[in-house]
């Protein structure tokens, strides 16, 4: 294994990419998709399992993970890794989209921002020197900067105010990020959907300098096509030799689309989450288990899927145990989820490395048009 971190770019296919970026932990093979594990578990799943659908790198939250059980009782018990017992790479996120999205009483200042848990009601003040000092005792092999991130839509001098001020705070967590050698720190582009913002926002990061850019701002409430718009656009403002991740995205067809736009990594909570509330995505589009056409299939979910929800059990027991409320189902619905997701990164791999990204891109669409298999 390499004693530090790099990006190596294998092959492209218009804006495309397909790579591999390496870490002390592993290899992480781009594009890829990070399952989200917020408290240091992805729900409802087994490390190994997770490990088991291809995924690379696991996602951990800043926010949720200093608030319970707290980021200095996981590095006296020897960091995130060895806690949640995953091995490979780890991505921490900075908190601060936890902190506008979720906390109580929030004050932003120029320093950082304090605000109430929404756990407990108790006060923290979270800055860019205290998100680096929490994602060092948590021993992630990604950390990302400290940033503000308003919901869109939201008027133009308010996201350009936002974004200044992550960019000073983009300085701030540099400098205390410090030389971490086999660790890396990406900065996060924001700048809402207008493009002199984002390319703001990206010169002064790329005058900065990070191991890895991410895209942030996105997937707040703006829509898939004004999100594309800002796509056409961002990725080509970050370096070409780093990594670039879009934070927080997305549903498959978001997914795609981003990747065609040149976004080496994302990460969402749909598959999971979507895994407990009874929501399968499959080739053909999402399933909803719990409606009754599904009650005397013995078809699997997709038959080109080899998760245990596929191999062993029917359309008609998964929907037996989501509408029973059996644990069970929260398992193998998120198991197939998360294989999609994972087999849908690999075929994009596969296809770009090939030069056919565009007849994936067709057929991914035309598959999902068709919608599910007929009722029987």
């Amino acid at each position: 294994m390499p004693d530090r971190f790099s990006f190596a770019l294998h092959a492209t296919d218009g804006k495309a990419r397909t790579g591999v970026i390496s870490t002390p932990r592993g290899q992480i093979r781009t594009p890829a998709f990070m399952p989200v594990g917020t408290a240091a578990t992805v729900k409802a799943m087994m490390p190994e399992s997770v490990a088991a659908t291809g995924a690379d790198i696991l996602l951990g939250n800043t926010y949720h993970l200093m608030l319970r059980p707290g980021a200095e009782r996981i590095d006296r018990l020897g960091g995130l890794h060895r806690f949640m017992n995953w091995s490979g790479p780890i991505l921490t996120d900075s908190g601060g989209f936890q902190v506008m999205s979720l906390a109580e009483l929030r004050k932003l200042t120029e320093e950082g921002v304090t605000f109430r848990s929404h756990v407990d009601g108790s006060r923290h003040s979270l800055t860019p020197e205290r998100s680096m000092e929490i994602q060092k005792l948590l021993g992630s092999d990604i950390v990302m900067c400290f940033d503000e991130c308003p919901a869109l839509p939201a008027d133009e001098a308010v996201v350009a105010r936002s974004m200044r001020l992550s960019m000073r705070w983009a300085e701030r967590s540099k400098a205390a990020f410090g030389d971490r050698p086999g660790h890396a720190l990406f900065g996060i582009q924001q700048g809402g959907v207008t493009p002199e913002l984002r390319a703001e926002s990206a010169e002064k990061l790329k005058e900065i300098g990070f191991d890895g850019y991410a895209i942030g701002g996105l997937a707040v409430g703006e829509g898939q096509e004004a999100m594309f718009g800002v796509l056409d656009v961002a990725p080509d403002m970050l370096p070409e030799d780093r990594p670039r991740y879009l934070m927080g995205v997305g549903k498959p067809d978001d997914i795609v689309g981003a990747v065609k736009r040149g976004v080496d990594m994302m990460d969402c909570v749909l598959p999971t989450r979507s895994g407990r509330t009874g929501q399968a995505w499959t080739r053909r589009g999402p399933v909803a288990i719990k409606n009754a056409r599904h009650a005397d299939d013995p078809r699997p979910l997709d038959e080109e899927c080899a998760c245990p929800a596929c191999r062993s059990y029917s359309r008609a027991y998964l929907h037996h145990v989501f509408r029973s409320g059996e644990i069970i189902s929260s398992m193998l619905l998120t198991w197939h989820n998360l294989q999609y997701y994972q087999d849908l990164m690999a075929g994009m791999r596969a296809a770009i490395a090939a030069g056919e990204f565009a007849t994936f891109e067709a057929e991914f669409h035309a598959l999902r048009a068709e919608g599910d298999i007929e009722r029987l």
